[in-house]
């Protein structure tokens, strides 16, 4: 074994002990195994803004975003925001290192119904995707109590108004109160979209 060969799998040790999300996100084959890889990273997102809620209430959606990015950061992951493609996108993602190139981008709303949630999956679909990225991202930060209910009425109104050529109905996410929806995009291509809802309610402790 040559001395190269010792480093890369040295490396590949080193990433199984204490980044296993970068190992599988490289090593990752299929979209599917890539989302499948993707999803447990941004699973941890969601937990520590969740588990720290009160800290961010006061943030707008810029900041909260700012958090995410840095929770996502990783080696071999290039994290940036208000990244210019057609225009400042919220959030871009890429794969350093991957081939085929896998990048993702996404879209960040404080949630305030289904028109203001329609109008972020329109910026993404219509101004920023080129229709070669992999699934987008729209983040929903509900500050507002049961978004259990508020995220169900959300999905079925997608359902029934199918908004931005959306392709038949939504499908489950790997995470809470998430979903995926399907849309037709002006290059000719379906693409999917993940609406991850993380849970930002903080009730004041009554006096």
């Amino acid at each position: 074994m040559t001395h190269k060969d010792d480093s890369a799998e040295a490396l590949v040790e080193m990433l199984e002990r204490k980044a296993p999300e970068t190992l599988d996100l490289l090593t990752a084959e299929s979209e599917q195994d890539f989302e499948k890889a993707f999803e447990a990273l941004l699973n941890k997102a969601v937990t520590h803004l969740e588990a720290n809620s009160k800290n961010f209430r006061s943030l707008d959606e810029t900041g909260i975003t700012a958090v995410v990015a840095g929770v996502l950061s990783m080696p071999g992951l290039t994290i940036t925001q208000e990244t210019n493609s057609n225009g400042h996108v919220d959030l871009k993602i890429d794969m350093d290192h991957c081939s085929p190139p896998r990048i993702k981008l996404g879209e960040a709303k404080i949630y305030n119904g289904y028109e203001y949630h329609v109008g972020g999956l329109g910026q993404l679909l219509g101004r920023y995707s080129t229709g070669r990225e992999g699934r987008g991202l729209l983040l929903v930060y509900v500050k507002k109590k049961d978004i259990a209910a508020l995220m169900d009425r959300l999905r079925k109104d997608m359902d029934t108004r199918l908004p931005l050529q959306q392709q038949g109905e939504t499908v489950d996410h790997g995470l809470k109160w998430s979903f995926v929806s399907a849309h037709k995009h002006s290059s000719g291509e379906n693409l999917e979209v993940g609406h991850i809802a993380f849970n930002l309610y903080f009730e004041q402790p009554s006096v």
